[in-house]
């Protein structure tokens, strides 16, 4: 299994398969609007808006699985970061990325890339960088801003 054979649903809930962004430089993230770190959204539409044009794409996985930091319905979450941050990269259904209930996205994810402190999500806005390939580059800890990403980004586009 890899990353194109996973369907997932974006923020409206339609199934979308993966394999549309086969060919592109991905990085997926789970985010919270809530959060210290939610003030990289900006960062991230900045990087999404200088590099999309180049093949790369940012996925967005809303998550509230820390601290409840992912409270709001769908269209909350949608409506909070384009007024916010003027987000235009996609956005995909609130999900979990541990336990019981996680993502097999994010399963598959944590598998090709443990992490410094093992496989476990620790925080929101942990990212994962996808090669063209569907490979998975490197994983980015939460406190990895996007202007310090960008460089590698760059790198694998």
């Amino acid at each position: 299994m890899g990353l194109y054979d996973f369907t997932v649903k974006d923020i409206r809930g339609k199934d979308v398969s993966l394999a549309e962004y086969r060919g592109k430089v991905l990085l997926i993230v789970n985010t919270a609007t809530g959060c210290g770190f939610t003030p990289q959204y900006e960062g991230l539409e900045a990087l999404y808006r200088e590099l999309n044009g180049q093949g790369f794409e940012i996925l967005d996985f809303p998550c509230n699985q820390f601290g409840h930091q992912a409270p709001g319905t769908e269209e909350e979450i949608v409506s909070f970061c384009k007024l916010r941050y003027d987000v235009s990269f996609p956005q995909f259904k609130k999900i979990e990325v541990n336990g019981d209930k996680e993502s097999p996205l994010y399963t598959w994810l944590k598998k090709q890339k443990g992490g410094v402190l093992g496989s476990a999500i620790k925080w929101n806005f942990t990212k994962f960088l996808i090669d063209r390939e569907g490979n998975v580059v490197e994983r980015f800890a939460p406190t990895v801003t996007p202007e310090k990403l960008a460089e590698k980004v760059k790198e694998v586009l």
